[in-house]
């Protein structure tokens, strides 16, 4: 691969708020812990600390979750290293995309390994741990149940509900079977799980195991049980709320939008088949959708008992994710950059550590295809991101025999105008309308006339406007970023090296869009 960078501002597909964190801007300094530098990370090690018994709950938790899969010997030294106090975590998390979902997981999970990387041998003193989180208690089964391969979506059609992570993965067989071609990581993976969370920590392993990756599911008893005081101040006092409406408030006066809304209680109760909002509806302690309900009394009964039946939602599950890891960073998107922005004042009221937030690496495939396709219609590479519409207008003048636009001559004519309603205004002050309106229609005249020049060029380029617009179509399908719908399949079957050379191109600090054309 050959790779080229793009600025994120020239792309035009992020917002104002996750541009100006990246430039470091004032506006927003109070809502985030250090910035996403390497030099950030001395401080950060220094404050991070984390209980040594809490330490052992976690690696025991770990160890439990893999006694099933076959690990690579450096995912079981990783997992035994977390109980050392100079270990630390880089943590990315993701929904159970089947099939790996869209492109921009693998980027995720890439930047994760870079970064634990570049940190090794920034502070060789320690030991840095990737870590995938698994959002095995997500319940948005829509959000997960396709991808897309080859211009074609598939679909995982079943009826279960509740949590994700504990659905039985039988109908994914026949997803499988519809596929063009078998993929083993796959076959296997859904063909030996039982269920949706276990198969997604068996193809993430196998695809990065060999590179360290540990995969935690934080659907676990004993984690929660851990954060069992948070909950119960979520349930009592309502805290989190409070904390993220005070940053949610100030970042919207600062001219932002927010990207999540807290409530009043911010968990879900969790059982087979079920994950619905709790609410508090006079005095009375509600599951959403259900009959179900609690006494206060009751309530912390069962959160004593039986903690791993709450289930945080998006505002308390990064707070949960730091309170059971030694991390020192979090690896996301522009929306989860966003909404971490809005938890700050919450981190410091239960006195946690807030993380780094490391934006994932973006990056367009270009493949051999259409890179042949390219060199018969040459564009910069921050071009290709423009509206294909502007696209294709730009290209047409940059290759045009002569120059289409008619401004010298519009400039000619105001000029020519201008002195005629000098002369006019000393005869009669009252023709002066009548000139501008004159002035104004000559000028729409020239404007037309430009515009059929314009059409008349691209008609003379039609094959290779034709032949532009398609390569636009294929690289961005639907009019969308190519890394929010297309499957890694779409290389990987191919390239089976695919993931190794994006390991080797993508610099987990390097906050440009990377531009990456197969090799010839």
């Amino acid at each position: 691969m050959t790779l080229t960078q793009v600025n994120l501002s020239d792309t035009q597909q992020f917002s104002s708020l996750f541009l100006d964190y990246l430039e470091e801007k004032p506006a927003l300094k109070d809502w985030y812990h250090r910035p996403p530098r390497l030099e950030s990370f001395r401080e950060q090690i220094e404050e991070k600390q984390m209980d040594a018994s809490q330490r052992v709950l976690l690696t025991e938790a770990l160890q439990k979750q893999y006694s099933q899969v076959k690990t690579p010997e450096v995912v079981t030294e990783n997992i035994k290293s977390l109980q050392d106090s100079r270990t630390f975590t880089v943590t990315t998390g993701h929904q159970l995309n089947i099939f790996t979902g869209p492109l921009y997981f693998i980027y995720k999970l890439i930047t994760t390994l870079n970064l634990c990387k570049k940190l090794s041998e920034a502070y060789p003193g320690y030991r840095f741990v990737p870590v995938y989180w698994m959002a095995s208690e997500d319940h948005d089964f829509e959000e997960i149940n396709h991808f897309l391969l080859f211009g074609k979506k598939y679909v995982w059609q079943t009826s279960q509900q509740g949590a994700v992570g504990r659905f039985q993965t039988d109908g994914i067989r026949e997803v499988l079977e519809s596929l063009p071609e078998p993929v083993p990581v796959f076959e296997q993976a859904y063909r030996s799980c039982e269920t949706l969370a276990a198969a997604t920590r068996y193809y993430v392993n196998a695809l990065f195991g060999k590179a360290g990756l540990v995969v935690l599911d934080a659907d676990d008893a004993a984690l929660k049980a851990s954060f069992r005081e948070v909950m119960k101040d979520d349930l009592l006092a309502h805290t989190a709320k409070q904390r993220a409406d005070e940053a949610t408030e100030k970042i919207e006066q600062a001219g932002y939008k927010t990207q999540v809304f807290p409530r009043e209680i911010n968990l879900f109760y969790l059982k087979e088949s079920l994950r619905e909002r709790m609410v508090l509806e006079d005095g009375q302690y509600q599951v959403n959708n259900t009959d179900i309900t609690f006494s206060k009394e009751a309530l912390l009964e069962e959160l004593e008992q039986h903690p791993e039946n709450f289930s945080p939602n998006v505002i308390l599950r990064p707070l949960y994710q730091e309170w059971v890891l030694p991390n020192l960073a979090y690896v996301g998107g522009p929306a989860e950059v966003a909404y971490w922005l809005q938890l700050k004042p919450m981190f410091d009221h239960y006195q946690t550590t807030f993380p780094i937030l490391i934006p994932r690496n973006f990056a367009l495939i270009i493949n051999k295809i259409n890179q042949k396709k390219l060199q018969k219609t040459p564009v910069d590479a921050a071009d290709l991101f423009l509206d294909t519409q502007t696209l294709v207008k730009k290209f047409v003048e940059e290759h045009a025999d002569s120059t289409l636009t008619l401004e010298a001559e519009k400039e000619s004519l105001q000029k020519v105008y201008e002195a005629v309603r000098e002369k006019a205004l000393a005869v009669d002050k009252s023709l002066e309308g009548f000139i501008g309106a004159e002035t104004n229609k000559a000028l729409k005249s020239l404007s037309n006339i430009e515009k059929r020049l314009k059409k008349a060029e691209e008609n003379n380029q039609e094959t290779t406007v034709k032949q532009l617009e398609s390569i636009k179509n294929k690289l961005f399908p639907e009019g969308i970023l190519q890394e929010r719908k297309e499957n890694f399949l779409n290389f990987y079957i191919n390239n089976p090296k695919f993931i190794d050379e994006l390991l080797t191109h993508l610099d987990p600090l390097d906050f440009r869009f990377h531009v990456l054309y197969e090799s010839a």
